[in-house]
């Protein structure tokens, strides 16, 4: 802290014996005690032969142990008069001082027998002004407040601090609260101007005061709080006796009868059992205004509530579930059977096992295109074992917590969904659909489809434990059937626990039946409409089917069909609400004037009269169908150019197919440099869409072979198939759909890998033979049953070369092509 400079003249300069205080703040106007040792002795002794005056300066803490003693003290510190020495009053032996005025250390002139140092005396100077009075007075009152609040305070002391009228004095007094800090006592010290002073000491109050105010309130409402909850305590305990003396039912030890009668009820496991007894005698114990209670409570209903083992299931009968899958579903015959065989399989063990050998229901996953009857499928298996059935939506789960339950720590915790759904079903073995499995998501919370990894497994399922219940629960005897449209995003784990069962779109004579013995009655009925008052034909069906619906499945056709419909309601309505007429008769022409122009036109078989032009078999989400490859070659460098919005994988494909062309340029008649000097333009139509796979190989090849060979492409043909490089065919997916979406579009033969021929049995019998399947192992195959033999012209004519002599026919081809492929 700075000082003003000292002077002799201004202030005189005195030499004195110098104790140094750890720890320990002196101020002006204090009495004190310092504990005896040597050196404090020392320096007592040679203080009472000059006045008995002696320097009380405190260390620096922040100085080290090491440095000289003028290096280590504060600069400044009080003198003190020694009022008495030696044995005090309580025993201990000390010195008594007395505070006079602040000194300022200069330098120390003697080390023995005790430090002595120079110092200048630092007397308060005060102006008594009007701003000085008003500071005084609120020293004063924040003082008088902290020590009003403060308990045990004599009032002795209360009428000191307010006697006192010196502000040196009343700021200096002020120094030696208990909630000063060493720090803040020595700035106190050091601050030489009284009104500083004094604003230091209104601002230190003043935050006391503050505390002490939050303190005291904290302390009054924790005190509140619990004067309440005893109050409450003993209204409650006089409420029981005076129930009890004027012989009045005891509403909450009915409570907890009757929960003891629904936990005996409930026909508990041992485990769920003893867990259920514990929290019971603590509800017993506690009192019904506690938080606690309602949980306990709470937890003790759902024990009670859950269908621990009663089951609704009738005995299996095959023939009739037969029955009612055909009534419910039109089509769909490899997953009929398959589950007509998992129930023939259940009937059979039921028979010939041990009663109490554990029965282990399979995990079934339904997988196919939207609309094709997954979640129906598993209300008529249902319906066929005479079971409850509940649904869980898992799109978009992303809380683990949401399937097993949240901890009962938790404010308004609960079970997960699965022991929701059972308490509803209200039995142990309903058919829960766990629709949108592939669409479950994974976030900071959790992952749910590991969570499913337990509940998927009937190996483990029969002990599975909520966070909620905290007990195992059984769900062996569950029949779980997952739906999904794709499995790719199912983890492989997962995925390892479930039997997949793919559902491939309808053809559209099943989407015509399927429409006439189940969309057209429920959509008469939601429109109002009576079986006798429309007429629906198969021909407007299948307008509605090809022009205006794209989907495997038969969601959009039932809405269609709907639209149909309203336009026949309104008519009845508008023409003839009274009279009795005719019925209305759908067909084409009626449902063009009701849906308006078409919205989707199917690729259709179309005359190829250049070479260059295949046409392949394409899966997407909605069916087969078919696309044309367009190979174009021109003059220029080894480029190959490839358009189409293409997918990594088909653009190797490409690369693939060019590359095993070449390597077959001698058998095709093609000049081996006629690649070297042309440039490859391969085009798939149809821009907007994204295309990606590997099964257009051979249609790649077949299309560069083509226009290499100036070649022709069968119109009538049309191929699927991965390549390699040594020309070998392998074999593909979806196939089912994709003939589907050739015999629609009118081609006659189509060309598979050989390993694909068992698909074929999954065709309809109709399409099966209406078609000639051509199965191919080699590339050489492929171009022998597509490629029309070689045309007149030659592939100069095509790149507009001069005419080149007539050759024997023999040898006319590859002429031909070694003319283009130096052009």
């Amino acid at each position: 802290m700075d000082h003003e400079p000292v002077s002799e003249t201004t202030h005189p300069i005195q030499t004195l014996p110098l104790i140094p205080l750890d720890g320990v703040v002196v101020f002006p106007y204090t009495v004190v005690t310092v504990p005896l040792n040597e050196e404090v002795e020392a320096a007592a002794h040679a203080a009472m032969k000059e006045d008995q005056l002696v320097l009380l300066v405190a260390f620096r803490r922040d100085a080290p142990a090491n440095a000289p003693l003028a290096l280590r003290l504060h600069r400044i510190g009080v003198v003190a008069r020694i009022e008495q020495i030696g044995r005090l009053p309580n025993g201990a032996n000390g010195m008594v001082v007395r505070g006079l005025v602040r000194a300022e250390l200069l330098e120390q002139t003697h080390d023995q027998p005790c430090p002595r140092f120079r110092y200048v005396e630092r007397h308060d100077h005060v102006e008594r002004t009007a701003e000085l009075e008003q500071l005084m007075t609120e020293v004063h009152a924040a003082i008088d407040a902290v020590l009003e609040l403060r308990p045990g305070i004599p009032q002795e002391i209360r009428n000191f601090v307010r006697s006192i009228d010196d502000p040196g004095h009343l700021a200096d007094n002020t120094g030696y609260s208990p909630d000063y800090t060493f720090e803040e006592r020595q700035d106190l010290l050091e601050t030489l101007d009284v009104v500083e002073r004094l604003r230091k000491v209104l601002a230190f109050y003043r935050k006391q005061l503050a505390l002490m105010d939050v303190q005291a309130r904290l302390r009054q409402e924790v005190q509140d709080a619990a004067a309440r909850q005893q109050r409450e305590f003993y209204l409650r305990q006089q409420l029981r006796a005076i129930q009890k003396e004027l012989g009045e039912d005891d509403a909450e030890a009915d409570e907890l009868a009757e929960l003891r009668e629904k936990l005996e009820a409930a026909n508990l496991t041992p485990a769920a059992r003893k867990e259920a007894d514990r929290e019971l005698n603590r509800l017993s114990r506690m009192n019904s205004a506690s938080p606690e209670y309602q949980m306990v409570r709470t937890y003790l209903e759902w024990m009670a509530e859950l269908p621990w083992n009663k089951t609704t299931g009738a005995p299996i009968d095959v023939v009739y579930t037969r029955r009612v899958l055909d009534e419910d579903h039109y089509g769909l015959q490899t997953i009929k059977e398959r589950i007509l065989e998992y129930l023939a399989v259940r009937q059979r063990r039921q028979t010939l096992s041990d009663e109490h050998e554990r029965a282990r229901e399979p995990i079934l996953a339904f997988v196919g295109p939207p609309g094709v009857g997954k979640t129906s499928l598993g209300q008529s298996i249902a319906r066929a074992l005479g079971r409850q059935f509940a649904r869980m939506s898992l799109g978009g789960v992303r809380d683990e917590a949401e399937l097993r339950g949240f901890r009962r720590t938790y404010i308004g915790s609960q079970p997960g969904r699965l022991i929701q759904e059972l308490r509803r079903a209200g039995a142990c073995d309903p058919v829960i659909l766990l629709d949108e499995i592939d669409k479950l998501g994974h976030d900071y919370r959790g992952d749910p489809a590991a969570a499913l990894l337990e509940v998927l497994d009937p190996e483990q399922n029969d002990t599975f434990t909520d966070h909620y219940l905290n007990v195992p629960f059984d769900l062996s005897k569950v029949l779980f059937i997952a739906t999904a449209n794709t499995m790719d995003t199912v983890p492989p784990a997962l995925r390892d626990r479930m039997e997949v069962i793919e559902l491939s779109g309808y053809t559209g004579d099943e989407k015509v039946h399927i429409a006439q013995r189940h969309l057209i009655p429920k959509q008469l009925r939601s429109n109002g409409l009576r079986p006798e008052e429309v007429i629906f034909t198969d021909e407007a069906l299948r307008i509605i089917i090809h022009d205006y619906t794209r989907e495997a499945g038969v969601r959009n056709l039932e809405r269609q069909i709907g639209a149909v419909l309203r336009k026949v309601t309104r008519r009845i309505v508008e023409e003839r609400p009274e009279t009795e007429s005719p019925p209305v008769l759908i067909d084409a022409a009626f449902v063009r004037s009701a849906l308006g122009r078409p919205r989707f036109f199917n690729e259709a078989r179309e005359r190829i009269d250049q070479p260059g032009v295949a046409t392949g078999l394409v899966w997407t989400p909605a069916g087969g169908d078919i696309v044309f490859v367009e190979a174009s070659v021109v003059e220029g460098n080894r480029e190959l150019r490839l358009t189409g919005q293409l997918g990594d994988v088909m653009r190797e494909s490409a690369e693939a197919a060019l590359t095993c062309v070449r390597s077959r340029a001698h058998p095709l008649g093609i000049d081996p440099r006629f690649f070297d000097t042309h440039a490859i333009h391969i085009h798939v139509p149809g821009g907007a869409v994204p295309k990606d796979g590997p099964s257009a190989g051979i249609t790649m090849a077949t299309a560069l072979a083509s226009a290499a060979t100036g070649r022709l492409v069968r119109d009538d043909v049309a191929m699927t198939g991965e390549i390699t490089l040594r020309g070998r065919v392998l074999p593909v997916g979806g196939i089912k759909e994709k003939v589907l979406g050739a015999h629609r579009a009118g081609i006659n033969t189509i060309i598979l890998p050989r390993r694909n021929e068992v698909d074929l049995d999954d065709l309809p019998p109709d399409v099966r033979e209406a078609l000639t399947f051509v199965p191919v192992e080699t590339l050489d195959e492929v171009l022998a049953a597509a490629l029309l033999p070689h045309p007149a012209a030659t592939i100069s004519n095509l790149f507009g070369a001069a005419p080149q002599e007539e050759s024997s026919s023999e040898e006319a081809p590859r002429a031909g092509v070694a003319t283009s492929g130096r052009a």
